[in-house]
């Protein structure tokens, strides 16, 4: 038999009949013992709740009901109310039947689909919030509505044609921790940037100081190039007192920054004086995606990638690039991220059909070129790209004896102690033991991990100054830890977390790449 429900409005059951109000169906929701009349519930039953309706049973197809007069008298007007539960009548004609009539039903598409469709992540979230508790943002700010809201929640929600993107998408960091927290996969990250794009696109006025602040932050690689022409002008003029504080009261960046200092000779000038590369290899390429930061201010993280990887007897190839996109994925600059990507994504596919793996000594940029790019642009040879991109430890880790070599050269000299922070970018690339296990057994290294806390910065996070007492919040822990570890020198793959950990504990931030050169005697 199959369970129906009725709304008879008075007490009646499906004949018309009506019973008395302790009998089944009396009452609101109540259901008498039947027995005496006395209204009260039968044992072991519940009392329906206020949106329930008394329920009949309708017979199944060919079934003749034996439970009245009326539906016995009339077996074949019972066979035409074949229905499903709940008393809707099947598009095949029966409740139990596994066959369904297409021309039965209109197919309703509720969320338009695209060619970066995210239905399927979406459907994914059942809202445990391990994304929401690993936030580091929601944690310090209670106006933030935290990843769920600004993924899923929110991707559900701007599928109708008259529904804003919330302004709190400029909150998130960026930090694509909660990518790592999600135990169903869901792509809570792209879900950001694609809602941070249209947001920026659509709705933030472009004349407004802050998007003109956002846009020069997210396009760090202009503003360094041409501060690369005059270097030491340029460091002088962007920490001098009165021009720091114009900054923070007109754009919003904040006084108590410290701009980093532009190297008099970018790593691309010392590429080039040297004469390129100083090993050829066919059978062993590496093109090296050096980024903005190791070009402009800590060349020297680059020149030791170069050494290092000579070293183990690589080909190193450096092709044209621009930024890698990260700040303008933060931002919302999603044009301005391909257009660099783009160019990106051209020669560096170019260097891999020459036998290259694509290696990055910053971990936000691997994050980039290997996850973001193919999340969010589709372009020709993305996913060859994706693939073959590696951070610079990983790859050797991955394809070199790297113990072996670090244990044949012996050691440092001098004892050094380090305070090893892993971005959250690193993590997220399973990437946040890395550094620790390559030197933990080298003789005349101490390395300590200070914990699995956010630096805070994230990129051009803590570079607003709205953000910035939040910023500093987040990163407590970590200079909290970094001070209580044994080493007066930081160490981290990510530039701009090296920024925090030097800003919050004024301590000298080394890349592992430079311990390794120092290390192996490259």
């Amino acid at each position: 038999m199959t369970r129906d429900t009725a709304d008879d409005g008075d007490g009646g059951d499906a004949n018309g009949t009506t019973e008395p109000s302790g009998g089944r169906g009396g009452g609101r929701g109540r259901a008498g013992c039947g027995n005496c009349g006395c209204g009260e519930p039968s044992p072991g039953v519940p009392e329906a709740g206020r949106d329930e309706q008394p329920s009949i049973f309708v017979p199944d197809e060919g079934e003749v009901p034996d439970d009245g007069a009326g539906a016995a008298a009339d077996p074949a007007g019972a066979a035409e109310r074949a229905a499903t539960d709940g008393g809707v009548e099947s598009a095949s004609g029966g409740s139990d039947s596994t066959e369904l009539d297409p021309d039965a039903y209109d197919p309703v598409d509720v969320f338009p689909g695209g060619d970066l469709d995210l239905r399927e992540g979406a459907d994914s979230c059942y809202k445990c919030t391990s994304c929401d508790t690993s936030c580091p943002v929601a944690e310090v700010d209670d106006e933030f509505p935290g990843p769920k809201f600004q993924g899923p929640e929110q991707w559900r929600l701007k599928r109708k044609d008259d529904h804003d993107i919330d302004e709190s998408i400029t909150s998130c960091s960026n930090c694509m921790r909660c990518d790592d927290a999600c135990p169903s996969g869901v792509p809570l990250s792209q879900m950001h940037n694609e809602a941070r794009g249209q947001f920026v696109e659509r709705q933030m006025e472009k004349l407004s100081m802050e998007y003109i602040r956002n846009r020069i932050l997210a396009n760090y690689r202009t503003s360094a190039s041409l501060a690369s022409m005059f270097p030491r002008t340029a460091s002088f003029a962007m920490n001098f007192g009165p021009a720091r504080w114009a900054m923070e009261k007109v754009m919003g960046i904040p006084k108590e920054r410290d701009f980093p200092e532009f190297a008099t000779e970018t790593f691309r000038e010392w590429w080039k004086a040297r004469g390129g590369a100083q090993v050829e290899n066919p059978d062993k390429r590496v093109a090296y995606f050096h980024g903005c930061y190791s070009n402009y201010n800590t060349p020297e993280v680059g020149k030791a990638m170069v050494r290092v990887y000579e070293h183990f007897g690589y080909e190193v190839m450096v092709p044209p690039q621009k930024c890698s996109g990260t700040p303008m994925f933060a931002n919302g600059m999603l044009k301005d991220a391909r257009r660099h990507a783009e160019t990106n994504v051209e020669n560096l596919v170019e260097a891999i059909g020459e036998g290259a793996d694509v290696i990055a000594s910053c971990t936000s940029c691997s994050m980039s070129l290997r996850q973001e790019y193919p999340e969010l642009f589709d372009l020709h040879g993305i996913e060859d790209l994706a693939e073959h991109t590696f951070e610079a430890l990983e790859y050797l880790r991955i394809h070199e004896d790297l113990e072996g070599e670090l244990d044949a050269a012996g050691g440092l000299d001098d004892e050094r102690a380090f305070a090893y922070h892993a971005p959250c970018h690193a993590r997220n690339q399973g990437l946040s033991r890395q550094a620790v296990e390559t030197f933990r057994d080298v003789d005349g290294v101490r390395m300590e991990d200070v914990g699995d806390s956010c630096s805070g910065i994230s990129g051009t996070y803590g570079w607003k100054e709205e953000k910035y007492e939040k910023s500093m919040e987040i990163g407590a822990e970590m200079f909290e830890h970094m001070e209580d570890a044994e080493g007066e020198v930081g160490m981290t793959e990510c530039p701009t977390c090296a920024m925090q950990m030097e800003h919050g504990t004024g301590y000298e931030i080394e890349h592992p790449l430079q311990l390794l050169e120092d290390a192996l005697g490259a």
